[in-house]
Parts: C-alpha cells; sequence; structure tokens
C-alpha cells in the first residue's frame, strides 16, 4: 500500500450499493436518534445561560449530555472519543497587599489567574498554589499582609463557570442542532422521497395522478420520475455520510480532551491504566512460571532422583521401571521448553527481532482465519510501538477468529512518518462493541497510554473494520 489514505475510509462499494450497506443504515440510525438528544440539550443549555449562577448548575449535566453524544457515536459509529476531565471546584486565594497590580501581573505571566480589587488593596489569584504565590511576591519584592482561600461555595462556583470543557460542550450543542436537522431532513428527503419517486407508477395505478403540484397524465410520466427516485436513493447516503463526518469531526474537536492541560491529565489517566496492566501481566509471568514452568521442572528432578536411585541401588535394576522415568522426565523437559517459549513469546516475541513486517507475516500465517497481508513499513518505529502494534494485530485476528464467523481477513499496516496504522477487516457478522472488561476496550486503554486511537466500525451484519493509530516514537 503506497496511499496511506486507503486505510481511513470504509471500505469501498458500488455507489449503487450505497443505500444497502451496513455503515449508511448506522448513519441513519445515528440522525435519528441525535436530533432528540440535540434538541433536549439545547432546551436544558439555552434558559442557563442567563447567569453565572446557572452557568456553575448546569455544568455536570452539560457536561453528562456530552457523554450521552460520545456513546451513541461509539456505539453507532464506532468514533471512540476520550473523555476529557469533568468539571472540577478550582481554588482560588484573595491576597491582601498594596503591590495588588505587580502581584497580579507576576501571576499572570507565571500561568494563573488574577484579578486586581478596585474597593481596595489586594489580587485574587487562581490556578496557582498559595507556595507558587508567596514565591513570586518575593522574587517581586512584594509584600503579602494577608493569604487566605476563598469559600467552598465560590470555588464550586468559580470551577464550574470557567471550565472550558462545559463551554465548548455547549458550542458544539449549538452547532449540532441545525446539522442534525439538515441530517434529518437529508434522510427524509433522500429516503422517503427516493422511495416514494422510485414506486411512483404504483401510486399512479392507485389513482394518485397529483402530485409536486401538477397533474401527472400518463403512466409514462409517472415512470419517468423512477430515475429521479433512484438518484435520491444513491445520493442520500454519501450526503448523510458528509454531515456525520462532519459531527464526529465536532466531537473529536469539542468533546474530547483538546487543550494540552486536559490531554495531559487524559494522558496521565491511560498511563496509569497501562501501569496497572502492566503490574498485572507481572503477575500473570510470575503465577506462570511459578505453577507452570517451575512446577514442571521440580516434577522432572524428582523423577531423575528416582531413576538415579533404581541404577544406584543395591538390589536388582528394574530397567524397564528406569526407562519409563526418563521417558516422563524427557516429555516433562519438552513441555516446560514449550511453556517457556509461550511465556518468552508473550513477554518480547523474537520474530519481531526482524522487523514488523516479519512478524505480522508470522502472525497471518498462523491465523485459523485466512488473512491477506499488506504491508508498507519503510522504516521501523520505535522497539515499544512495534510491539504494541504486534500484540494489537494479535488481539485483533483473535477475535476475528473467535467471535466474528469471518470467512477471510486483511491485516494492513502502513508506516508514514510519525504515525503507524495497523488495521484489520473480516467479513464476518459485525457488531463489535468497545464493553468495559472486554478485549476492544482494553486494547483501547493501552493504545491510548502512547497517545494513540482505537476507531471500530463494525455494524450489525459486518464488516468489520478495526484501526488502531499509534505514533512512530512512544
Amino acid at each position: 500500500m503506497n496511499d496511506n489514505q486507503n486505510m481511513t475510509e470504509p471500505p469501498a462499494s458500488p455507489a449503487w450499493g450505497a443505500p444497502f450497506a451496513k455503515r449508511s443504515w448506522a448513519e441513519l440510525r445515528y440522525a435519528l436518534v441525535t436530533l432528540p438528544l440535540a434538541i433536549a440539550a439545547v432546551a436544558f443549555i439555552v434558559p442557563m445561560l442567563y447567569n453565572g449562577l446557572l452557568w456553575a448548575a448546569s455544568a455536570d449535566g452539560v457536561w453528562k449530555l456530552g457523554a450521552a453524544s460520545r456513546f451513541l457515536a461509539r456505539r453507532l459509529l464506532g468514533e471512540d472519543v476520550p473523555a476529557p476531565p469533568r468539571p472540577r471546584s478550582v481554588v482560588s486565594y484573595k491576597v491582601r497587599t498594596k503591590d495588588g497590580a505587580r502581584l497580579a501581573k507576576a501571576a499572570e505571566e507565571a500561568g494563573g489567574k488574577a484579578r486586581a480589587w478596585e474597593s481596595k488593596p489586594g489580587v485574587t489569584v487562581r490556578r496557582l498554589p498559595p507556595a507558587r504565590i508567596a514565591e513570586l511576591a518575593a522574587a517581586a519584592g512584594i509584600t503579602i499582609d494577608e493569604m487566605q482561600p476563598s469559600s467552598a461555595f465560590l470555588s464550586w462556583t468559580g470551577g464550574r463557570t470557567t471550565d472550558p470543557v462545559t463551554w465548548r460542550a455547549r458550542a458544539y450543542f449549538g452547532l449540532k442542532l441545525p446539522l442534525a436537522v439538515v441530517g434529518l431532513a437529508v434522510a427524509a428527503v433522500c429516503w422517503l422521497g427516493g422511495l416514494y419517486y422510485l414506486t411512483f407508477p404504483a401510486w399512479w395505478s392507485l389513482g394518485l395522478h397529483n402530485t409536486l403540484g401538477f397533474h401527472i397524465m400518463t403512466l409514462g410520466v409517472a415512470f419517468s420520475l423512477c430515475p429521479v427516485g433512484m438518484a435520491l436513493l444513491v445520493t442520500g447516503p454519501w450526503l448523510l455520510h458528509g454531515v456525520t463526518n462532519v459531527d464526529c469531526w465536532l466531537i473529536r474537536g469539542l468533546l474530547g480532551a483538546s487543550s494540552p492541560a486536559e490531554r495531559i491529565r487524559a494522558l496521565e489517566e491511560s498511563r496509569a491504566i497501562a501501569v496497572d496492566d502492566a503490574a498485572a501481566r507481572l503477575r500473570g509471568i510470575e503465577r506462570d512460571l511459578h505453577d507452570g514452568a517451575q512446577a514442571q521442572l521440580v516434577a522432572l528432578s524428582m523423577k531423575l532422583g528416582l531413576a538415579r536411585d533404581k541404577l544406584t541401588g543395591d538390589g536388582q535394576v528394574d530397567v524397564a521401571r528406569v526407562a519409563r522415568l526418563v521417558e516422563d522426565a524427557h516429555a516433562g523437559i519438552l513441555e516446560a521448553i514449550v511453556d517457556l517459549r509461550t511465556l518468552a513469546r508473550g513477554i518480547h516475541p523474537p520474530v519481531l527481532d526482524q522487523g514488523l513486517a516479519d512478524a505480522l507475516t508470522t502472525l497471518a500465517t498462523r491465523s485459523a482465519v485466512p488473512v491477506e497481508l499488506v504491508t508498507d513499513i519503510p522504516e521501523r518505529p520505535s522497539d515499544a510501538i512495534e510491539t504494541m502494534a504486534y500484540f494489537s494485530a494479535a488481539e485483533l485476528l483473535t477475535n476475528v477468529a473467535k467471535h466474528s464467523g469471518a470467512r477471510r481477513a486483511t491485516l494492513e499496516a502502513v508506516h508514514v512518518p510519525g504515525l503507524l496504522r495497523i488495521r484489520v477487516t473480516d467479513d464476518g457478522l459485525g457488531g463489535a462493541r468497545p464493553v468495559p472488561g472486554g478485549g476492544l476496550c482494553g486494547l483501547a486503554d493501552r493504545v491510548r497510554a502512547v497517545d494513540g486511537r482505537v476507531d471500530i466500525d463494525s455494524p450489525r451484519g459486518g464488516p468489520t473494520a478495526v484501526t488502531v493509530e499509534l505514533p512512530s516514537r512512544a
């Protein structure tokens, strides 16, 4: 594959088949479901814009509405957008000082928010701890007479009033409502209108000669409307797909983590998940070594000890018994070697030493479902990214073999500067969804730990396409 764009689009289908594609039906369901949500969200948000206290009171509700939109996009479209941080209180500090203007300027330069008092000397500082405020004042030669935190209510109100995540969610629903109306209009005109005109000869035969404001006189004229209906049915899904793409772009930009601080916080949460996952893997390796290879080696030692006792004893040597003990010990050695190789392969597959392309070739060859492999990896990514890409492809192919009922699959790997994409498609039953505790959800968490993402396109009835995007370096 030389064109990386091929991996970012749904599988190609004939234009005339667009109305019958699973993706089109999923986007139609999305348009029908999200319009009531957008209406409810706007009806909730607009009255709450009256003053700052209502802004704060509605912040948690707006965040939950955004979470509902992300859930629908993930459930119906496979668009998995990480959740931004929830609204939280922001503690501000009231600092009484004669140099309030200078301290406010220093706090702003240090990344905080400050407002100098007008009625008396002092300043209110947010987003900076008290030790940092005192340090800035000492560096500027400013004397602080008194510093105390604001009340809990003001901290709660201030944090939710100025929360950028909440304001972006309000902006999203302000844009979503007209976009949802356009999507529903496209669906109504193209699907219902197209079906109506395509079947208009039947309506004409029932005596419905009057339509579009003029009288249809003959059956031939009625049949001439059939191409119009066919054109509407074919173009409708593509128009709705464009509307849905705009909606997904808005969700990623307005309902996800966009600011550096939010991304850092989301990355910290995903890295915590990755650390827990690594600790669980280490415990699993220790358990496998203790219960598997170690137990087999202990049994092997006992059998060899018995064989030695038989050979060195004073009595008659039972050759058959000694031979069975040696055979059992040999079989135990082979089992222990297999277990150790499997365990080592789970830590770092040796086949990766030859590069990701060769490793994926081996993986595709071992798959229970026939796999077509397409790779374009002119430059090797970092070792950690190669390992994560290999295990991601292995897990996706395992899901195909276990759950999809597919007859064939395709594994694609493309590396462009700064980005590695792994995509697995199959012709199975579809309906793959990331559920808490499931393999896809765990895969998304691990990929997110290195600032990657997972896209799932799996309508009911198939086909399924899962794309893993990873940075070239971790």
